[in-house]
């Protein structure tokens, strides 16, 4: 049993007859009253995400986990194929475990949390940032850059991220997989 004292990002708690997965976080000490801590909690078997507010002290059950380094191989429709980089097993994840499929490339190494108790994969953490490069997009106009003006376009993986008005289609970029938003462009 943990306490509110020990919640952080990516802790897998029980709750609600459910393993939810905490993806933000906030310990609130107001000037009267007591102390809180107010969640964002997201649900490892239905990808719900539910807001939530813990008293300070409350108890709360924690999952224990281990992390796996697996890399993705390929998808078919809805299901999403793994290699464990280490003994070379391979699993299958359905698309509501991962956070960010759109932006999964073939070949990507990913951090596979797994329940220690009944071994069943509970999330995928994708790395911080992806590359990936540009297909499709309008071209840039010159001079265009005054502003934070952006353009929708959609990379190799077929996910649409909106970007800058001077980025051309062949261009790599940077890509921040928590928000799904545009970090910079890679030169080569």
């Amino acid at each position: 049993m943990a306490n509110t004292s020990d919640i952080r990002n990516g802790l897998c708690i029980k709750y609600n007859h459910d393993i939810y997965k905490i993806i933000e976080f906030l310990h609130v000490k107001p000037g009267k009253g007591p102390a809180f801590v107010r969640t964002k909690l997201k649900s490892v078997t239905t990808g719900k995400v539910i807001d939530n507010t813990f008293s300070a002290g409350h108890k709360i059950d924690d999952v224990r986990v281990e992390t796996h380094k697996f890399q993705y191989l390929y998808a078919e429709g809805d299901t999403y194929h793994f290699m464990n980089t280490e003994d070379y097993n391979q699993i299958t994840l359905q698309k509501s475990t991962l956070d960010a499929p759109g932006l999964l490339k073939e070949g990507e190494v990913v951090t596979v949390i797994i329940n220690s108790e009944d071994q069943m994969p509970l999330s995928v953490e994708m790395p911080a940032s992806v590359i990936l490069e540009v297909t499709a997009t309008e071209p840039g106009v010159k001079g265009n850059t005054a502003t934070n003006a952006t353009k929708p376009a959609t990379v190799e993986t077929g996910a649409e991220v909106m970007v800058p008005l001077f980025i051309n289609e062949g261009d790599k970029i940077k890509i921040e997989t928590e928000k799904g938003t545009y970090k910079e462009r890679i030169k080569e």
